[in-house]
């Protein structure tokens, strides 16, 4: 089940540390508050098991008039290679249709292969990276109209 939730929920903060330890405390880009992922701007999704465990995580925020930007993109990884994230994914792009937004961007690291391949065969194509991404050389920028 995916389903829309306060960023800062139990959960969801659960969910976002988790993804910064995996990244091992790394630079992971600007603080993100809860403000951001509500509507009308934005979203923030949690996928969870039947139990209802939490297993994943991600959110849509304004990025400018017509964009959306996908945020704090996360499966944990024992919920990993069973199509989570790009059911995720999916989920994130239908919202930020919901909210307006003709596209999505985002910015994940170099070293997040995975995360790379299944941004690119879901449609996001490179575009040069922006804001506090841009002079960070480990940062991939990416974009798809929706």
């Amino acid at each position: 089940m995916i389903a829309a939730e306060p960023f800062d929920s139990p959960d969801a903060q659960a969910l976002a540390t988790a993804q910064q330890v995996e990244l091992e405390g790394g630079d992971i880009g600007p603080t993100r508050v809860a403000a951001m992922f509500e509507p009308p701007d934005g979203v923030f999704l949690v996928a969870r098991d039947e139990d209802g465990m939490p297993l994943g995580c991600g959110g849509v925020a304004r990025f400018d008039a017509t964009r959306g930007e996908l945020k704090r993109m996360y499966v944990l990884p024992a919920a990993r290679g069973r199509g989570l994230g790009r059911r995720l994914l999916d989920a994130l792009e239908l919202e930020a249709r919901r909210l307006g937004y003709r596209a999505l961007v985002l910015e994940t690291g170099e070293a997040q292969s995975e995360a790379i391949g299944l941004y690119r065969s879901s449609g996001y194509e490179p575009i040069p990276c922006y804001g506090a991404y841009a002079a960070r050389a480990i940062s991939r920028c990416f974009e798809k109209a929706l």
